[in-house]
């Protein structure tokens, strides 16, 4: 399946979307701030980048900026709530939480991460 890198501040939240991801049979690397996404991305090719809902707006655009510059090549897909919106408006996907069914997470970076890069 798919390989993420999946950006978040909030330990329970992210461990219990990896659990789903890993579930679904994706590989899940995490990361807490811009430095180590840059760095993760550099480092290996990853597919997707998942921004969690818990990170501020702001830092969702430094993260997306960063990793647009460094590795074109990975889709984005941002995690929001309702209340807060959509943040980054380049991202390539998606996904309002809270979802109907948990597995959706799943579902939604497959087929982002079989989209071809223009």
């Amino acid at each position: 399946m798919a390989t993420i890198l999946y950006a978040g501040w909030d330990h329970s939240v992210m461990d219990t979307r990896t659990l789903v991801l890993q579930s679904a049979g994706h590989e899940v690397h995490h990361t807490r701030n811009e430095n180590e996404a840059a760095s993760a991305c550099l480092q290996r090719q990853f597919d997707v980048l998942v921004i969690c809902q818990t990170v501020t707006n702001r830092k969702k655009r430094s993260i997306a900026t960063l990793i647009e510059k460094n590795c074109p090549n990975v889709k984005i897909l941002e995690v929001y709530d309702h209340h807060r919106g959509k943040a980054i408006d380049e991202a390539d996907s998606w996904f309002e939480v809270p979802p109907e069914k948990p597995a959706e997470l799943a579902e939604q970076v497959a087929r982002l991460a079989s989209t071809q890069t223009p």
